[in-house]
Formats: structure tokens, sequence, C-alpha cells
């Protein structure tokens, strides 16, 4: 029970920290808005570049492989820029910094998991290539 209530007590700052509803106030041109937003578009811009690289690919694993990437990117984008205008706006709800360490942690799932498929299942069938060697003809034979 003393562990317990211990473990409590050094953890609240941190969930109080994550679970804040309406933190405070920062703008557009806060320079954390500003490098989310970026990297929210380019989530996006990834998206649609993803989508023409898979149409001229030519190898159908791979194709296979990259089919759920474009959407991927794209819909982890615009919940991203859903959250970054939630905390500039103060929507309190959705301003929470658990729904940025959430998305997080879902975007890093889904590379990790598309990563090892990925690499599991995409290689490349290897000629098979015959070593001839000329002194076999010349080297006594097995016992028959």
């Amino acid at each position: 029970m003393r562990f317990y209530t211990s473990f409590l007590r050094s953890i609240r700052p941190t969930l109080r920290f994550l679970f804040t509803v309406n933190p405070k106030g920062v703008g557009y041109g806060s320079p954390s808005m500003v490098w989310l937003f970026v990297l929210c578009g380019a989530l996006i811009l990834a998206s649609f570049i993803i989508l023409f690289w898979r149409r001229r690919l030519e190898n159908p694993v791979t194709r296979k492989l990259s089919r759920s990437w474009s959407s991927a990117c794209f819909w982890f984008g615009m919940i991203g820029l859903l959250l970054v205008v939630c905390r500039v706006e103060q929507i309190q709800f959705l301003s929470m910094r658990f729904l940025w360490v959430l998305w997080v942690l879902c975007f890093a799932l889904y590379a990790f998991f598309q990563v090892r498929q990925y690499r599991a299942r995409h290689y490349k069938i290897l000629p098979r290539v015959k070593h001839v060697d000329p002194r076999d003809r010349y080297l006594p034979g097995g016992k028959r």
C-alpha cells in the first residue's frame, strides 16, 4: 500500500501534464506549432508522392506492401493538423497533450509493423549459379 501511494505521488505531475484539458494558449506562430504544421503537411504531401510512386512500380510485391502507405500518411497528417488547430484554438477536450502521445505511439506502431512486413515479404529470387570446376574431370571419382 505504501509503495502504491508513493508511486501515485511521483507520477501525478506527469499525469497532470499529459491530461491537462486546456493547457496554456499558444499561437500559430509558436515554434512548436509551426514545426507540427510542417510535419503534418509533409505527411500529407508524402501521401500524394507515394501514390504517384506506386503507380510506376513494376515489382508486384513492393506494390502490394506499399498499398496502405499513402492513405496512412494522409490520415496521420490530417489528424495531426486537427490536433494542432485544436491546441491553438483551445478546444478543451482535443487539446490534451495525451492525444499527441497517442498519435505518436500509433504512428510508431504502424511504422514498426510496416517495416517488419516489408522485411519479411520483400525479397528477390536470385538465379542459381552452378559452379563448374574444370579440375573435376581429372580427379578420381568416389566409390560407386
